[in-house]
C-alpha cells in the first residue's frame, strides 16, 4: 500500500468551490482509501491506496469531487515518498528566512516544469530564488519586495491553471502528518 497526498486546486478560496473537509474525508474512505487525513481547509488530503497508478488515482479523485460537490477542479497527486525525495533535494535557502515567502509550486500534468519556467520567464535574482526537483518548484522571495518578482505574477497567467501552490509550512506539515 502506497501513501499519497492530494492537493486540490482552488477549493474554499474566496467563497468559491466549497468543499467540506469532513465530507471529503468520508468520501475518500467510502471510495476505499485508507488512513485518510485532511489538513486545513484548502484541500489537502493524505491517504493510502493499493493502486499505484497516480494518473488513475487523480482521475478517480477528480470524478469523486465532481460527483459529490458538483465542481470540476484539478488535483495534484504525489506519493509521500516522492514528496519526501523532493524536499530532501530542496535548495538550502528554501523555507529558512522568516522575512521571506517560501512556496512549493506543484506542476499539474500534462504541463511540465520547463513549460511553466518558459512562460514565467527569467527570475529577478535581486528579488527571488527559484529551483526545482521533479514536479515541484521551490520559490522564495522577501515579503518586502514580493510584488517585484516574476513568480508573483504567475497568478492570472496562462500557466496558472497548470499549478497549485502551497507554502513551505503546509508542505512540511503534510509530510509530517503522512509519516
Amino acid at each position: 500500500m502506497e501513501k499519497y497526498i492530494a492537493l486540490m486546486r482552488g477549493v474554499n478560496v474566496g467563497g468559491k468551490n466549497k468543499v467540506s473537509m469532513p465530507e471529503l474525508k468520508a468520501l475518500f474512505m467510502q471510495k476505499g482509501f485508507d488512513e485518510v487525513v485532511t489538513y486545513i481547509n484548502s484541500g489537502n488530503i493524505i491517504f493510502a491506496s493499493d493502486n499505484l497508478d497516480e494518473k488513475k488515482i487523480k482521475e478517480d479523485c477528480e470524478a469523486l469531487i465532481e460527483n459529490k460537490f458538483q465542481i470540476n477542479i484539478s488535483i495534484f497527486i504525489i506519493a509521500v515518498s516522492d514528496l519526501m525525495t523532493a524536499l530532501n533535494h530542496a535548495p538550502s535557502w528554501w523555507g529558512l528566512d522568516k522575512e521571506s515567502k517560501h512556496n512549493a509550486i506543484f506542476i499539474l500534468p500534462p504541463a511540465t516544469v520547463f513549460e511553466v519556467f518558459e512562460e514565467v520567464g527569467s527570475i529577478k535574482p535581486e528579488y527571488e530564488k527559484v529551483d526545482h526537483y521533479g514536479r515541484v518548484v521551490f520559490w522564495s522571495a522577501p515579503i518586502k519586495t514580493f510584488s517585484r518578482t516574476r513568480w508573483s505574477k504567475v497568478v492570472g497567467s496562462s500557466v496558472y491553471s497548470s499549478i497549485t501552490i502551497r507554502n513551505a509550512n503546509t508542505v512540511k506539515k503534510l509530510l509530517q502528518l503522512a509519516r
